[in-house]
């Protein structure tokens, strides 16, 4: 060794040490980092130490710094190397490989990985113009042994890797290696089975011998085989994957009954399975459902054994995604085009669905829904007698699975072991359990369509137990059971052309209403069941009665009659859920409900005699619902009349002097409402309550009203009930709503009271906004405790909301007669439209957390909101001024794209000058979607109604800056670029500073600046085709692209491109260059005459 390369080396072998050990300082290993960056980077026999650092006899610490380096040498200096130093490179690195590695099981894992690197690297940019050999050399090396197999196996999946997964290449290099692999796929995938096969039969003989470290060695290479196999099926083509009699499957198939081979070989079977493509290519995949490979598959799920394997429980959902899979590829291929019949033994693969929706753990039970549901839905699939009993099957499995447990902090059900793997925390566990819950619902109501009649006596039949069986306190079963039967029901009241089990079901809702109970849960269920029950009730109408008398005192209901203490949250919700059923109930059967109209509507006015019976939540409930049965009034005057009627005490209030004065004054509403003081007398927070909730009864029934309130939705009644009251210049009709009248008289004081009082309360607000915690554990027997200072919170927040919701829905329920209120604009920026600033997070985040939490985490939570208010800024703005999608940018632009305000708004310079300034700005906001979506609908349509020139070359630098920002996204590059070319193309003739922009852009090539301006001034000069014309403005315009953040420091690796192996040679068109008889003379010939 030469004295430099092994002074050299010893000086790299302490820099490295000194990098790795712990106990060095700060400088030292900062020194000796910038040590080793520059010997990459500037020594000049950097190859022969770095192969002296790679040899087996150093520590792996400076043998992967070797390897590093020679990584580092073929990425930034192969280009400028000589051809006899990258030969010697490429044979040391063949070396390498073939004898300069530990045994495979001693060998460390990234030594391996940065060995296949190197290679990897050499073969991107040689093969296979300069290596054609590669390939025959990669199989002669696998001969060597078991080291050497397992790292052709890496370097093959790094190149499939790099070229087609990550695609790190330029498009000429990626090109030709992607067309030589497809070229020569069918080698390289009998090559890797034939490896495969090897290793498998060897370890599984090597186990049979009992000498299980060389067995562990086959395996390994086993293992690594099937990860490269993985990278390749996900992009080959498919008869690949199926040829030979679908060849690979079965190998997958087999190896799920090897332990240690069972999750590599799912994972290769998840991704076949997986392929999407023509169907014809797609059918072979059917095979998968014969007797063999079900058999495998059916074998590999069986537990092997008592307790959770975690690599097993991974394996097992990898295999239910198989299953998951092959269920689309049927639903995919049976009824289509490809005459798929559906499989023999679909009952076999069906009941090994199931057992995957039986499986204790709660995420694979979960992961089998949308399976469900897509075979539910099948044309084919459902008509299908095993589908028909699967389907009765699912649905007893469903009452339990609707069960909430498994529990990560409990262990009181196989679930737990299961949960605490898949969910860090009870509140992971209950966030996803809602979802998955509400999802079941959803396949529940597709299997009743499949066996309607199934469905319903199996939910009849658990109804009827649990309303006969003695039941505990907070029975959880009782739960699921309410549940399922939730969905069964209501769906068989849709059908038409069958006859529902009328006597049944009524006999069923009679028990239930029969039934009583003082426990919270149970009393849910049994509301959750009337719901479901009652459509039976539209054949007995004369039952309606004793169901809303059994719905009305759970809306009252309390654990202890006449208590003061603080409803517990069981309690709370039982009463919410009493009022949502009476209004879904009024919503879905308005028309059967109408005639016991009078009986409910004295039901309501007993309850509001007590004004502390019911929240005022709970009173605009009951309101919404007498709302909602006026709509079937279909009579304008007998529904205004009931409306004002109903009105009348809130109208009463809220326009009496005394709240007049109290709404004006700010002083004396927050002493009216108690804001003003601390406290201590309970009698003096009895008064402040009563005051805050009339207000707060006032503001919900204006909400209620607003929201319920609607005219009939077809034509003909609307006119014959009197809600007509003109047309629109393109004949739509002009509707009137009959709450208009009580409404706009309480408007005017509604936005008074808030111009008035949100600039004072808004500094409460930022005080009293911190939402109220919710356990994330229902905690049904804890009465709900509240300060003083909560409620006044909970009044502030819930004022504000409602206030805002009362002015959204005016506009849609009042129309026209929403803008005849005086000076409204104005009244709208005062109110509305003011302290914005102090609005809280609450919708995100709770306050306190906020605070906790670093000021990294508060910028990232300010920049996400500013991203959603600043983009449903730009969705406003283009909902009211733009008439027709103009995403195509290209087509014809007209005037018609513009709604008749987004005309009239135009027609004001100083908005015309806000929104252009506004939208060109919002193009370089952090955010892409709204960038790609302003310039591809929304700019051009601005810009081209008018232009001033003092504003042209500000439009257009603000599309080249939104380019730097954006540029890197194709999707906004594609806008952005049109966007460009149209301003270019349209205003170029005018102004000639655009020119003067453009060649201030970086990198720009003048004489094509020149060449492409020419043509834009002078369009006959040259025709060019529109895609090639685009193609060179967006080569011009290149330098305004700008990197991502990750890439703006990063050092260039730069490809060569090689001669191309498939360039083809275009055929000349001047007929008598290039033959030899030609035109006429060839006519005269002997050869012509001969023929």
């Amino acid at each position: 060794m030469d004295d430099p390369v092994k002074s050299m080396c010893e000086q790299l072998i302490k820099a490295v040490n000194v990098m790795m050990d712990p106990d060095s300082s700060h400088q030292y290993r900062q020194e000796a980092l910038k040590f080793c960056e520059d010997f990459k980077e500037k020594c000049p026999f950097c190859v022969p130490c770095a192969l002296q650092l790679a040899d087996k006899s150093q520590t792996p610490v400076v043998r992967h710094f070797g390897l590093q380096t020679l990584e580092h040498v073929i990425k930034f200096q192969w280009n400028n190397m000589p051809q006899q130093d990258k030969v010697h490179l490429k044979n040391c690195s063949m070396e390498l490989l073939s004898c300069g590695t530990y045994p495979i099981l001693e060998e460390e894992s990234h030594i391996k990985d940065a060995l296949s690197r190197i290679v990897g690297e050499m073969i991107k940019r040689e093969w296979p113009q300069q290596w054609p050999d590669m390939l025959t050399e990669m199989e002669t090396l696998t001969s060597y042994g078991e080291t050497q197999t397992e790292l052709v196996m890496l370097i093959l999946l790094r190149l499939a890797e790099d070229v087609i997964t990550f695609q790190t290449l330029p498009t000429q290099r990626r090109r030709d290696i992607q067309q030589t692999l497809t070229q020569n796929m069918g080698n390289i995938f009998t090559f890797l089975l034939a490896i495969l096969q090897q290793q498998v039969d060897a370890y599984r003989r090597l186990l049979f011998l009992s000498i299980p470290l060389q067995a562990r060695a086959h395996c390994r290479v086993a293992i690594t085989t099937l990860n490269t196999l993985a990278g390749y099926i996900d992009w080959v083509a498919l008869f690949h994957i199926t040829n030979e009699n679908c060849q690979l499957l079965e190998i997958l198939c087999l190896l799920l009954s090897e332990a240690e081979l069972q999750l590599e070989a799912a994972e290769c079977l998840l991704i076949a399975v997986s392929r999407k493509g023509k169907l014809e290519e797609r059918k072979p995949l059917m095979v998968l459902f014969e007797d063999v490979a079900m058999h495998y598959i059916l074998s590999a799920a069986q537990p092997a054994g008592s307790g959770l394997d975690e690599k097993k429980y991974i394996f097992l959902k990898r295999l239910c995604q198989v299953l998951c899979a092959l269920g689309g590829q049927l639903c995919a291929l049976v009824g289509s085009a490809v005459e798929t019949k559906v499989p023999a033994n679909l009952n076999k693969y069906m009941e090994a669905f199931l057992a995957f929706t039986t499986h204790p753990s709660q995420f694979l039970r979960s992961s089998t829904l949308t399976t469900w549901a897509s075979i539910f839905r099948h044309e084919v699939l459902s008509k299908d007698p095993t589908l028909v009993q699967m389907s009765a099957k699912y649905m007893k499995t469903t009452m339990t699975n609707l069960v909430k447990t498994g529990f990560p902090s409990k262990n009181d059900n196989p679930s737990c072991e299961y949960s605490r793997v898949d969910f860090d925390c009870d509140e992971d566990f209950i966030t996803f359990f809602n979802a998955f819950k509400a999802q079941q619902g959803e396949v529940v109501r597709q299997a009743c369509k499949i066996a309607p009649f199934e469905a319903f006596q199996i939910a009849a039949e658990w109804l009827q137990y649990q309303i006969s069986a003695p039941i505990d306190a907070g029975n959880a079963p009782g739960e699921g059971k309410a549940s399922f039967c939730a969905g069964s029901p209501s769906y068989l009241s849709q059908k038409t052309a069958q006859k529902l089990p009328v006597e049944q079901g009524m006999e069923l809702l009679q028990a239930v209403m029969k039934y009583e109970t003082r426990d919270p849960l149970i009393l849910s269920c049994i509301l959750s069941s009337l719901s479901a029950l009652f459509p039976f009730v539209l054949d007995r109408p004369e039952f309606l009665p004793q169901v809303f008398f059994k719905m009305f005192p759970a809306i009252t209901f309390e654990l202890a009659e006449g208590s003061k203490a603080p409803r517990t949250r069981s309690v709370k919700n039982v009463r919410r859920h009493a009022c949502s059923s009476v209004i879904k109930m009024c919503r879905m059967y308005p028309e059967y409900i109408l005639p016991y109209f009078d009986m409910l509507y004295t039901q309501v006015k007993d309850l509001f005699v007590n004004e502390m019976l019911l929240t005022q939540m709970e009173k605009c409930a009951m309101v919404e619902a007498l709302v909602l049965l006026s709509n079937q009034f279909k009579d304008y005057e007998k529904q205004r009349v009931f409306l004002e009627e109903l009105m009348a005490p809130v109208s009463a209030r809220w326009l009496s002097e005394e709240l007049h004065s109290i709404l004006w004054d700010p002083v004396s509403f927050l002493s009216f409402v108690g804001a003003d003081r601390v406290v201590t007398d309970p009698s003096d927070e009895d008064l402040m309550g009563l005051n805050r909730s009339r207000i707060s009864f006032c503001v919900y029934t204006i909400l209620g009203v607003v929201k319920r309130a609607r005219w009939p939705d077809d034509l003909e009644e609307a006119k014959a009930g009197g809600f007509v009251v003109g047309y629109t210049s393109t004949g739509a009709p002009i509707y009137r709503n009959p709450c208009k009248d009580p409404v706009l008289a309480l408007l005017p004081n509604l936005l008074a009271f808030m111009s008035a009082y949100f600039d004072v309360f808004m500094i409460f607000y930022h005080v009293f906004s911190t939402a109220i915690s919710q356990p994330t554990v229902d905690v049904y027997d804890t009465p709900v405790y509240k300060s003083s200072v909560e409620r006044l919170q909970g009044f502030f927040c819930a004022l504000y909301d409602n206030s805002y919701h009362i002015i959204g829905h005016s506009g849609t329920a009042l129309q026209q007669d929403f803008y005849t209120i005086d000076g409204l604009a104005e009244k709208l920026v005062s109110s509305t439209l003011v302290h914005l600033e102090h609005v809280p997070y609450h919708r995100l985040q709770d306050e306190d957390e906020c605070c906790e939490e670093s000021q990294v985490t508060q910028e990232m939570l300010e920049d996400q909101l500013v991203r959603l208010a600043t983009r449903e800024v730009m969705d406003l703005l283009y909902e009211e001024m733009m008439a027709t999608d103009s995403s195509h940018l290209n087509a014809p632009q007209t005037s018609d794209e513009l709604t008749e305000l987004g005309k009239c708004i135009l027609k004001n310079e100083d908005m015309y000058m806000t929104l252009l300034t506004l939208s060109f700005h919002s193009l370089s906001w952090r955010d892409t979607a709204n960038c790609q979506r302003v310039a591809s609908q929304f700019c051009w349509a601005l810009l081209r109604q008018v232009i001033s020139q003092g504003a042209v070359t500000w439009v257009y630098v603000s599309v080249l800056k939104a380019l730097q920002m954006h540029g890197q996204h194709d999707g906004c590059n594609a806008a952005l670029t049109q966007l460009a070319l149209l301003i270019y193309d349209a205003l170029r003739p005018r102004y000639a500073e655009l020119r003067t922009v453009m060649n201030q852009i970086p990198n720009i090539h003048p004489e094509q600046m020149e060449q492409f301006d020419q043509r834009t001034l002078n369009p006959t000069l040259q025709k060019i085709g529109e895609k090639k014309r685009k193609d060179q403005f967006k080569k011009l315009i290149a330098g305004t692209v700008g990197k991502p953040l990750g890439q703006q420091f990063k050092k260039e690796v730069h490809f060569r491109n090689l001669p191309s192996l498939f360039k083809k040679v275009k055929p000349s068109k001047d007929i008598v260059a290039n033959s030899e008889n030609s035109g006429l003379v060839s006519l005269f010939t002997p050869e012509h005459e001969e023929n």
